[in-house]
């Protein structure tokens, strides 16, 4: 039977967070051990220039960044494909077609890529460039270039696949039905992790993030900044749990039993926000322990990563050539054949 084909993939904008763990990675891992799933994952070097344009030396060091932190976490290259997605240019060529077959207003219509503008705004101002605005047209084509017939993605990025299968069915009504393949998002059941700040988003600008190859000195030292009750002063004054950002990561690596007593002690007052916070750095620091050691491994080991990085693409470029075979038969474009 033909394994079910699945895309991921990120941005190497910077080191993964422990909000990638318990969002995307954990999923990945899940599928990778699924023997009727074919996973791929993509490092999207391109479109993370499309808004780091000016800066290609950030883009360029977060590749092997990236890549380590997959390996770190268990993602196995024997079982799931990683590759760069600069290297297939497959991929840009399917862009260039499928920006044919999508309107500029279609793509200002686009919810996810109406906010991403907005919260762009000091590095474009009014003047929006097309590769940024084009880039849901680049996603589709990184999707249907491997055939990816399950994408999973959070709630935000829904307009994004329903861009891509509109895509698909316009090219298949005009060069023939079933050329392409129509994906189908699966929505992850993991909510976005909040940053130590409160923020709904954890991220490298904003400063709140516990990343995954944090050190132990770091980890402590950004727990210890995390915020709690701003109306608790003193240390057997009465908390509040459901305000306080230490009581909402220990929900993620404390035991059950263990949160149940912290958010008891800390109502009553018998628990100050030092000790809770120094509990919960010791959980997260032993929960990420074994990830730091794999990264250390390959961080000492970068001909190994090269290696799957190379051996990754150069199967995503085997798959790529033969889609896209069939893209330029449907399109006349196989001249001299």
């Amino acid at each position: 039977m033909k394994r079910k084909r699945i895309l991921t993939g990120d941005r190497p904008t910077g080191r993964l967070h422990i909000g990638h763990y318990f969002g995307s990675l954990k999923k990945r891992l899940e599928l990778q051990e699924n023997p009727e799933y074919d996973p791929f994952i993509l490092i999207a070097d391109v479109q993370a220039l499309t808004d780091n344009f000016n800066n290609p030396e950030k883009v360029r060091k977060n590749v092997r960044e990236v890549a380590i932190d997959y390996l770190s976490v268990g993602i196995d290259p024997n079982k799931t494909t990683i590759y760069i997605q600069s290297m297939i240019p497959e991929t840009a060529e399917l862009t260039i077609y499928y920006s044919n077959l999508v309107t500029i207003a279609r793509l200002q219509r686009n919810p996810t890529v109406k906010t991403e503008i907005a919260q762009k705004k000091d590095l474009f101002g009014e003047s929006v460039t097309y590769g940024f605005l084009g880039y849901p047209v680049s996603q589709a084509a990184d999707i249907t270039t491997f055939e990816g017939e399950l994408v999973p993605v959070g709630e935000d990025q829904l307009p994004l696949i329903e861009q891509c299968r509109e895509i698909v069915r316009k090219f298949n009504s005009i060069y023939g039905e079933g050329v392409l393949k129509e994906p189908q998002a699966v929505l992850s059941s993991a909510k976005r992790i909040k940053g130590l700040d409160g923020n709904e988003k954890m991220g490298k600008s904003l400063g709140n993030a516990i990343y995954l190859s944090d050190s132990e000195e770091e980890i402590t030292k950004k727990v210890m900044s995390a915020v709690t009750d701003p109306n608790r002063i003193k240390k057997d004054d009465l908390g509040n749990p459901d305000v306080c950002m230490v009581a909402y990561y220990h929900n993620l690596f404390t035991s059950k039993e263990d949160v149940k007593a912290v958010c008891e002690e800390c109502k009553a007052g018998k628990r100050g926000c030092v000790a809770c916070k120094k509990q919960l750095a010791k959980n997260i620091i032993e929960e990420l322990r074994p990830i730091r050691e794999k990264r250390a491994y390959y961080e000492a080991h970068p001909e190994e990563v090269d290696k799957i990085l190379i051996e990754g693409t150069e199967r995503a470029r085997k798959v790529a050539r033969e889609t896209m075979k069939k893209v330029k038969d449907a399109m006349m474009l196989n001249y001299f054949e």
